[in-house]
């Protein structure tokens, strides 16, 4: 088995290569592969002709695309055989043939925007540099929960090393593509087709949601009394695939407590979900690791749809602190708004996994890394409360998942108010930890209240991540603003707004191309 995709692997390479070799010279192969994180591994893989940087961006896409394809087939070929396997087993090859199915879209995406081009226009870059971006996260996130379980020598073998080659040659497509197209963007709008739904001519259907368009409204009641009782039963009417251009699918959801785990899949796109408000309309599970759900399998809500909004809702994870990871609502829904919702939970509360999100005016519950991933995120307006972890453990409010100094990604803190959701006593409450290599996380004109820990941030391991990662604090205020004693790192920055700007909404999210069809309110600046 492994053999035969060695071959077809082989066979795309050598296409590609003829392919490529015809091309005009432009560029060294040495001089693009040393501005790439894998510089060796880099020109191993390129063609040896002198092509333009765009020519070999193209090809690096494309063997992504190979290597991608091949993964998932080994993939496929073994949870064909899942009798000889066990049940965390499984799970894991599950959550890897998902993620390998999004990067298949994200780089088949990109592959046909710069197919025949040498230049894109900039929402059209900044999108596929998001892809890309998602792309090295996604095959992150699926090393890591094979890392986590017993996997058989014979899977291991074939799997891993195609897995950890295939993150390498990402990471490769992503520099080329910053050096080929992102520094040479061009002015121009995104096509019709490529819209999300118009901001006019809409509905007003929560306070602040002027001018939402709307393609069907459906009604979820416990009671009986709506088109449904259940949310699940209303997600799975929304049609599938829809481009968003005639309208949100509105779930509106009655006051109630909801027991079910939500699960929005890539072909739900521009779904809103519309409740009675914070603990009124409340969405709740209580899955956990501790139960032998993988971290990535334990939200109450995993949306991956993109365009989705919700409004007004809880979304609790009650599985406790004694639990360990237990996450409220996993995102990997790129162009996705949350507004005035709560997340409650203990440790890995909100794991903003990946792509472009947004949340405002909402609540966060959490004790250990409880704001997590590796998503472009900005949380503006938003309460973030630290709770009672168990004895023996620390806050971080942060655990930034960014694995490579290329991604466009990091966590932006705006305008929001830390405190302590209860008496925490000595507990140390730190703004966060480098949890991968590149970290970043910004907090800027946010109020910080007395339990943050002078230092500010803490440790995740030794010296690890501590001059690599990027953590910056702007212009906040509160007891436990002061930078006077902030650690030392390398990584660490007092920044001004020079720098901050690039952490807000219309620069780091692109917000004001999409965020104004969602309804929910927001300021693209300082």
């Amino acid at each position: 088995m492994a053999t035969t995709h060695s071959a077809n692997l082989f066979l795309s390479f050598f296409f590609i290569l003829f392919f490529f070799s015809s091309t005009t010279s432009a560029a060294s192969k040495d001089t693009i592969c040393n501005n790439t994180p894998f510089p060796k591994f880099c020109k191993a893989v390129l063609p040896d002709n002198d092509a333009s940087v765009n020519d070999q961006g193209r090809f690096s896409v494309q063997q992504s695309l190979s290597m991608t394809q091949n993964v998932l087939s080994v993939i496929n070929t073994y949870l064909g055989q899942r009798s000889a396997l066990s049940k965390n087993v499984i799970q894991a090859l599950e959550d890897c043939q998902n993620l390998c199915n999004l990067n298949m879209d994200f780089l088949s995406e990109t592959l046909g925007a710069i197919r025949q081009t040498d230049s894109v226009e900039k929402l059209k870059g900044r999108d596929l540099l998001t892809f890309l971006s998602a792309v090295i996260t996604d095959v992150q996130t699926c090393l890591g929960g094979l890392e986590a379980v017993a996997l058989p020598s014979g899977l291991e073998s074939v799997i891993v090393p195609p897995l950890s080659n295939g993150s390498m040659m990402y990471s490769v497509a992503l520099a080329i593509f910053k050096k080929g197209w992102v520094e040479n963007l061009v002015e121009g709008r995104i096509l019709a087709e490529k819209k999300p739904p118009t901001s006019s001519g809409g509905l007003k259907l929560y306070p602040g949601g002027d001018n939402v368009k709307v393609s069907q409204m459906v009604f979820v009641n416990p009671n009986g009394s709506g088109n449904f009782s259940t949310i699940n039963d209303a997600v799975a009417l929304a049609p599938n695939n829809t481009d968003g251009t005639k309208g949100y699918f509105v779930i509106r959801i009655a006051a109630g407590v909801y027991e079910e785990y939500l699960n929005i899949t890539k072909t739900k796109k521009y779904i809103m979900m519309i409740g009675d408000g914070i603990n009124q309309t409340i969405v709740t599970g209580n899955r956990s690791v501790t139960d032998g759900w993988s971290t990535f399998n334990t939200g109450t809500l995993i949306v991956v749809g993109q365009g989705f909004v919700a409004v007004n809702m809880t979304f609790r994870n009650t599985a406790g602190a004694i639990n360990h990871q237990a996450v409220a609502v996993r995102s990997g829904a790129d162009l996705s708004a949350f507004y005035r919702c709560s997340f409650e939970a203990y440790q890995d509360t909100l794991y903003t996994h990946s792509l472009r999100q947004f949340y405002r005016e909402c609540d966060i519950y959490g004790t250990v890394d409880f704001i997590f991933g590796n998503a472009a995120v900005v949380l503006q307006n938003c309460n973030i409360y630290p709770r009672l972890p168990m004895e023996g453990q620390f806050n971080a409010i942060t655990a930034q998942g960014r694995t490579d100094i290329n991604q466009n990604t990091g966590t932006s803190i705006q305008n929001c108010t830390i405190t302590e959701a209860e008496n925490l006593g000595s507990t140390a409450t730190y703004l966060g930890r480098p949890w991968k290599l590149y970290s970043r996380a910004v907090y800027m004109q946010s109020f910080m209240d007395s339990l943050i820990e002078p230092a500010g941030w803490s440790i995740w391991s030794g010296d690890f991540a501590l001059n690599t990662s990027y953590y910056a604090e702007y212009n906040n205020r509160g007891p436990g603003s002061d930078t006077s004693n902030r650690v030392t790192w390398e990584g660490y920055h007092v920044i001004n707004a020079t720098d901050a700007v690039n952490f807000t909404v219309s620069n780091f999210l692109s917000g004001d191309s999409w965020l104004p069809a969602t309804g929910v309110p927001y300021y693209g600046g300082l």
